[in-house]
């Protein structure tokens, strides 16, 4: 018992000596990898229960890191840090495109960062065609963002990707396809470094 406690006393002294040694430890290993490998950008209301949240399991099966959000943040996260960190960290995205994607503010500005960032984007057309994803009637932003949100559009629109209509098509196949090729081009990136 006496050991214990003086051990226990050794330690404190040492942690109060040298406050910040535990912090650069800390600091270490959270920078030496990026938070995520994909990064999912998708339209919440229209596939985060469906495409992005299989996806995202199939994935993390694969022993990959993949971001989703509502899967990924804790309580207390900061939203804008968190998600601008798993961009800048990750070494793919997948853009699932949607029927109501065009109108989020928050899904054009990660598509724009992942494109600004040079990330390798795949897209997935679910429910709609890549011609249909340039339309920004309904977003709220300004003279700057609309341009950024249109230049990323137009790069997405003219990468090949993969289209799923929801109603006919095989759910398994898509997401199984999707992590193939998510797979793929992340040991291209890795090739390339």
């Amino acid at each position: 018992m006496h050991r214990a406690a003086s051990a226990m006393k050794n330690l404190q002294k040492q942690l109060l000596s040298h406050p910040n040694s535990g912090q650069t430890n800390v600091r270490k290993r959270v920078t030496a990898q990026p938070s995520c490998d994909v990064f999912i950008n998708h339209r919440g209301v229209d596939t985060k229960r469906s495409m992005a949240a299989l996806l995202y399991d199939h994935l993390a099966r694969l022993k990959l890191r993949p971001f989703l959000d509502n899967r990924t943040m804790k309580p207390g996260d900061k939203l804008f840090d968190s998600i601008h960190d798993a961009i800048r960290g990750c070494k793919v995205g997948v853009t699932v495109f949607s029927p109501r994607y065009c109108e989020s503010y928050f899904c054009l500005h990660e598509l724009s960062l992942l494109v600004e960032s040079r990330k390798k984007i795949i897209p997935i057309f679910y429910d709609i065609n890549p011609s249909d994803i340039c339309n920004l009637d309904n977003v709220n932003c300004s003279e700057k963002d609309f341009l950024r949100f249109s230049k990323a559009l137009v790069a997405a629109r003219y990468t090949v990707g993969l289209t799923f209509d929801s109603s006919k098509g095989n759910w398994s196949e898509v997401v199984t396809k999707a992590a193939d090729i998510v797979t793929k081009s992340l040991m291209e990136v890795e090739g390339e470094k």
